[in-house]
């Protein structure tokens, strides 16, 4: 059987202080969490769900802060921020500049963070009458390191404008 190639930056410690690009794929990239219409995203009832649960990220966990996000039909893109317990909170991007460690995944990274809400959200999605086998992800996650405040208002950007860019998104399902 051939190995997966890991889509992380080897050897970078994904539970360092720091911001992240986040955006999570449905399965086959099918329209699950509702449509754009007049360049806006109308959430069904699986889309508030996933609004719901990626909200609730930053509540259940200290070390998290939530940046803009935008839940599309078939993705969710989002900025993350990660910080030691013990971090103010007053950070800027340029303070991000985090050192490459190993890590495997372990609580409080990145990728715990996303498999928890993943994980959440499709028990709840299935809970909505969808069938129990159903897969509701793609496997994984693509994250971007954000290293710098130009890039932060880049992603901030994107993020916002992702509606209106629907058609020519690269994930678009007509």
């Amino acid at each position: 059987m051939q190995k997966r190639r890991s889509l992380r930056l080897d050897g970078y410690d994904y539970r360092n202080t720091g911001v992240y690009f986040v955006t999570v794929c449905t399965h086959q990239k099918r329209c699950v969490f509702g449509k754009i219409l007049n360049d806006s995203m109308i959430p069904n009832e699986c889309g508030f769900v996933v609004k719901e649960e990626w909200k609730r990220a930053e509540i259940l966990r200290s070390n998290v802060e939530l940046d803009m996000f935008v839940l599309m039909p078939n993705h969710l893109h989002g900025l993350i921020l990660l910080r030691d317990e013990q971090d103010d909170g007053q950070r800027s991007a340029s303070d991000f500049a985090a050192t490459p460690t190993s890590s495997t995944l372990q609580a409080g990274s990145l990728g715990a963070i996303i498999g928890q809400f993943k994980s959440v959200a499709t028990k709840r999605i299935r809970r909505l009458n969808n069938p129990p086998d159903m897969p509701i992800w793609q496997r994984n996650y693509y994250e971007s390191i954000i290293r710098t405040p130009v890039i932060w208002n880049r992603a901030r950007d994107y993020i916002a404008t992702n509606p209106m860019r629907w058609r020519e998104d690269s994930l678009y399902v007509a």
